[in-house]
């Protein structure tokens, strides 16, 4: 089924997502847990103008969006994102508009696991999505998610890539990713699963999405003022916790050279 006509893609170019992120380790020690997060949806190319306070792009505001936090941190982030993709083959022709899929700050703060950036033709068909991933070292690497002669992405296909850059230290280097994207009229699914052999690990994220106007940006500020730091603070307690099961701690290798991995 095709996906990519039956989400409602917001006409202001902004939403948020009330979502949950669930992870589940399955090669031993087992791990599991499920957490409530805030995402926000905004169309950078044609880039949008509704900006309802308090969200904004003012770096240390309540709720903001800021380039500096996507790409390679200097210019508008949605260059860097477009330059990546005609990189991977795609044509200007398929980035009539083009989203990003974040947390956003809060205060000045922010930490991103992984954000999404979605390419979408003329039609309003996605074309490719590029899966932008931060590690807590401070590094950051995208894999560039696409099909055969970029059809449009569909509900079920499933998206491999390698592995190319630690996040978890206790997790190898190793192995591939299956990306899927499920997004049905409001409904947002991001499923990624980590195979290395027999074991793995499946990390998703699901929610609604809604307009985001000014009653949602200022609910969004007030439901969980901590945002990333909080999601921060929790990934490190989940370290703990493997830890304390026995899981075998690795050092940081080397980020890989190269930016994006297609």
């Amino acid at each position: 089924m095709d996906m990519t006509g039956d989400i409602d893609w917001p006409d202001s170019g902004l939403a948020v997502l009330a979502g949950e992120t669930r992870h589940a380790r399955s090669d031993g020690p087992d791990n599991s847990f499920a957490y409530k997060v805030d995402y926000v949806l905004v169309r950078l190319a044609p880039r949008s103008s509704a900006k309802p306070f308090p969200f904004g792009e003012a770096r240390f505001g309540p709720l903001s969006y800021s380039d500096r936090d996507h790409g390679d941190g200097a210019g508008p982030a949605v260059d860097w994102a477009r330059r990546a993709a005609e990189a991977q083959g795609l044509p200007e022709s398929e980035m009539t508009e083009i989203w990003l899929l974040t947390q956003p700050r809060r205060f000045g703060y922010v930490f991103n696991p992984v954000s999404f950036w979605f390419f979408r033709d003329a039609a309003g068909r996605v074309r490719a999505v590029l899966a932008e991933v931060n590690n807590t070292y401070g590094d950051r690497h995208s894999y560039f998610c696409a099909l055969e002669d970029f059809s449009p992405v569909d509900q079920g296909a499933r998206i491999f890539r390698p592995k190319r850059m630690h996040v978890s230290p206790f997790q190898r280097v190793a192995g591939d990713y299956a990306f899927r994207f499920r997004l049905k009229a409001a409904r947002v699914a991001v499923v990624i699963e980590h195979r290395r052999g027999e074991g793995g690990m499946t990390a998703c994220l699901t929610g609604s999405l809604k307009p985001l106007g000014r009653a949602a940006a200022f609910a969004l500020t007030f439901r969980r003022p901590l945002g990333a730091l909080r999601v921060f603070a929790l990934i490190h307690w989940q370290a703990l916790k493997l830890a304390l099961k026995g899981a075998g701690f690795r050092r940081r290798p080397l980020p890989p050279r190269e930016e994006i991995t297609g």
